[in-house]
């Protein structure tokens, strides 16, 4: 016959994985941080001081273990970009009818925000980048 631990075992066992899960999420997200401008890359918002808090980090592949220093598996994404990859992810599942599968895992992030950034930066003369020396 199984029996349950008791209930101070119990505690002391879930809050010892509660403070291991928000060290190692604090050890990658203090990384991302360093690596990564403070920008989310979807919505491009830039968040700082108080407002840095609602920076989170997205793993690419969805696997929250996957944490290579150099930071290839993550992005930073406002808290309301980060829901709306989530949210992504769980509706296709129910459309396709299949649930989900461990073994599947969807393709990665080709969302490149800063791509092109530096030909808009490019000083050409006029004071301004070419982009908004065109726009007036």
């Amino acid at each position: 016959m199984k029996t349950s631990p008791d209930p101070e075992k119990k505690a002391r066992l879930l809050a010892e994985l509660r403070r291991d899960r928000e060290l190692r999420q604090k050890s990658y997200r203090e990384c991302a941080l360093k690596l990564f401008p403070h920008v989310c890359a979807r919505c491009g918002r830039e968040l700082s001081g108080k407002r840095l808090r609602e920076l989170t980090v997205h793993h690419k592949d969805h696997d929250h273990r996957n944490n290579p220093p150099d930071g290839r598996n993550w992005e930073l994404l406002c808290l309301y970009c980060h829901d709306h990859e989530h949210e992504k992810y769980k509706v296709g599942e129910y459309y396709d009818g299949t649930g989900p599968d461990p073994e599947d895992k969807p393709a990665p992030s080709i969302f490149k925000p800063f791509e092109g950034l530096d030909n808009l930066l490019k000083d050409k003369g006029g004071g301004r980048p070419d982009a908004l020396r065109d726009q007036g």
